[in-house]
C-alpha cells in the first residue's frame, strides 16, 4: 500500500515511467549495436571497440552533462541531449558498415545520454515528503531492473519483425520519447540548483562522497564479475534459457530486496553504518558463487546475489544526497552512474583474462574481491562519512533558517 499511495503523489509516475523508458537506451545499445555491426560482417575487434567506445562516451559525459544541470536547470539540458543521443543512434543505424561514422555515432549516443537517471534523485526530495523520500529511492533503484530485463527483450523483438539497425531506431524514438515525459513535466521545468562554489572539484571536494564512491566502484567490480561468470557457466550447463536467464532472476532478487528495503517506514541504524552492514550482506551470496553449484541451486544464488543490491544503491542514494554539497547533487549523483559503471568495466574486463587462465572459480572470486574493497572502504571512512554528513545537514539548516 505505501508504494501505491507513493505512486499516487502528484508527478511520481510520470516522473518514474519518463526515466525508465528514456533510459531503455542504455538497456539496448551493448546488445542491438553488436547485432547491427555483425549483420555487416563487421570483425568482432571492431564491434568491441564500439561499444568500449560508448560505454567510455557515457561514463565520461554523465559528469559533465550533471554539472551542465546544476548549473542551467535539467530541461535546457535533457532535450538538447535527448536530441544529439537519438541522433548518435541513427548514424549508427544508417551506415552501419562504415566504421568512421559507426564510432563517431557510438561516441555522440554515450557522450549526450541524458541524466535522467541523476535527473530523477535530484527531483526526489522536491516531489516526495521527507518520510517518504527513502521510499522513493528504493522504488527508483528497483524499478532500474526493468531496464536491464526489458532493453534486450526489445532489442529481440525488433530483431524477431525487422532486424537490428530497427532497434537502434527504436532507441532513438525510446530516449527522446521518455526525455519528453520528464523534461516538460513542471518540477523538472522548475528544477534549480542553489547556489555553488566555485570549486572545480564540484561533489568531489567532499572526502565522504569520494569514499562512498569508491566503495561502489567496488560493488560494480563484482557486477561486471557477475555477468561474465554466468556465461561461462551457461556455456558448461544446461540452464533452460541461458545466462539470460540466471541474470533475470538476479535482477528479480534486486526487486524484491529494493521494494522490501523500501517498504520499511523508519530505519534505527544511520545511513553510513546501513551502507557498510548491507554491502556485508552481498558478500555470502558471491562468495557462495565460487563454488559453482548445479542450476537448481544457482538459480537460487542468483536471487540471493541480487537480493542486496537494490538496498546498498538506495542507501547510497540517501548518503550522496547527504554528502554532495550545495549545488553539485545532480553531478554528484552522475559521478555515482559513472564509477558503479566503471566498475563493472573493470569487473568485466579482469574477468574476463582470469577465466582464461584460472578457470570459472577464481574468476567468481573476483566479485569477492571487490566487494571486500567495498566493505573496507566503508569500514575505514565510517567517521568521514558521519561528520560529512552532519556538516552538510548543519549547512542546510542555516541556509533555509
Amino acid at each position: 500500500m505505501r508504494y501505491v499511495s507513493l505512486l499516487g503523489s502528484p508527478y511520481v509516475a510520470r516522473l518514474l515511467v519518463g526515466t525508465l523508458v528514456g533510459r531503455l537506451p542504455s538497456g539496448m545499445a551493448a546488445v542491438a549495436i553488436p547485432l547491427a555491426l555483425r549483420e555487416e560482417d563487421q570483425p568482432y575487434g571492431f564491434v568491441g571497440l564500439v561499444v568500449g567506445a560508448f560505454a567510455i562516451a557515457t561514463a565520461l559525459g554523465g559528469p559533465l552533462l550533471g554539472r551542465l544541470v546544476d548549473r542551467v536547470g535539467q530541461t535546457p539540458v535533457l532535450l538538447p541531449a535527448a536530441l544529439l543521443a537519438a541522433c548518435g543512434f541513427l548514424v549508427i543505424a544508417a551506415a552501419p558498415g562504415r566504421q568512421a561514422s559507426v564510432t563517431a555515432g557510438a561516441v555522440l549516443a554515450g557522450a549526450a545520454s541524458p541524466p535522467l537517471e541523476p535527473c530523477l534523485r535530484a527531483l526526489w526530495p522536491r516531489v516526495v515528503p521527507d518520510e517518504e523520500l527513502e521510499s522513493a529511492y528504493a522504488l527508483d533503484s528497483a524499478s532500474q531492473e526493468l531496464i536491464f530485463m526489458g532493453g534486450p527483450l526489445i532489442v529481440a523483438g525488433c530483431v524477431a519483425v525487422a532486424s537490428p539497425v530497427t532497434a537502434l531506431w527504436a532507441a532513438a524514438l525510446l530516449g527522446l520519447s521518455g526525455v519528453l515525459v520528464v523534461g516538460t513535466a513542471e518540477p523538472a521545468r522548475a528544477w534549480r540548483a542553489p547556489a555553488r562554489e566555485a570549486d572545480w572539484l564540484g561533489p568531489l571536494r567532499s572526502r565522504g562522497l569520494v569514499v562512498l564512491l569508491v566503495s561502489l566502484t567496488g560493488v560494480g567490480v563484482a557486477l561486471g564479475t557477475l555477468n561474465v561468470v554466468v556465461v561461462a557457466y551457461a556455456e558448461e550447463h544446461r540452464v533452460p534459457g541461458g545466462a539470460p536467464v540466471l541474470l533475470a532472476l538476479n535482477a528479480f532478487g534486486a526487486l524484491v530486496g529494493g521494494l522490501a528495503y523500501g517498504a520499511v517506514r523508519h530505519w534505527s541504524i544511520p545511513p553510513a553504518r546501513r551502507a557498510l552492514l548491507l554491502t556485508l550482506c552481498l558478500a555470502p551470496g558471491y562468495a557462495l558463487l565460487c563454488l559453482l553449484p548445479g542450476p537448481p541451486l544457482m538459480s537460487g544464488l542468483m536471487v540471493l546475489t541480487g537480493l542486496f543490491l537494490a538496498p546498498v544503491l538506495t542507501v547510497s542514494f540517501v548518503l550522496v544526497g547527504e554528502l554532495a554539497p550545495a549545488g553539485t547533487v545532480t553531478e554528484a549523483f552522475a559521478w555515482l552512474v559513472t564509477l558503479m559503471t566503471s566498475g563493472m568495466a573493470l569487473g568485466s574486463a579482469v574477468v574476463g583474462l582470469v577465466l582464461e587462465h584460472g578457470g570459472p572459480s577464481w574468476a567468481a572470486a573476483c566479485g569477492v574481491l571487490g566487494l571486500t574493497v567495498s566493505v573496507l572502504m566503508l569500514l575505514a571512512g565510517q567517521s568521514r562519512l558521519d561528520s560529512d554528513r552532519q556538516a552538510d545537514n548543519l549547512a542546510s539548516a542555516v541556509s533555509t533558517a
